[in-house]
């Protein structure tokens, strides 16, 4: 990855919070989605999963969003872009 050209981007090395946002949306989807029906095979768990991921976007209000949705928070800054997960080097 290094060699081409990716930058690594973290909070700081070994840094225990380096997953925290991805770990509490995983939290709410097993929580919410998963445990609570369960699927019998892969296409009912991805059909269960694009419905919940739908609601959590669209309908789930969110506490660190002060109770809108990140559908509300998109659409008032639609020019929003997060950062790559690659850098090149423009060296």
């Amino acid at each position: 990855m290094l060699a081409a050209g990716c930058q690594i981007s973290r909070d700081g090395r070994g840094r225990a919070t380096d997953n925290a946002f991805i770990e509490r949306l995983w939290r709410s989807v097993k929580c919410e989605c998963v445990y609570l029906n369960p699927a019998t095979d892969g296409g009912h768990l991805y059909e269960q999963l694009q419905a919940y991921f739908t609601y959590y976007n669209h309908q789930r209000p969110h506490q660190g969003l002060k109770g809108q949705t990140p559908a509300q928070i998109f659409a008032q800054n639609p020019t929003f872009s997060p950062q790559p997960i690659c850098l090149t080097n423009a060296s």
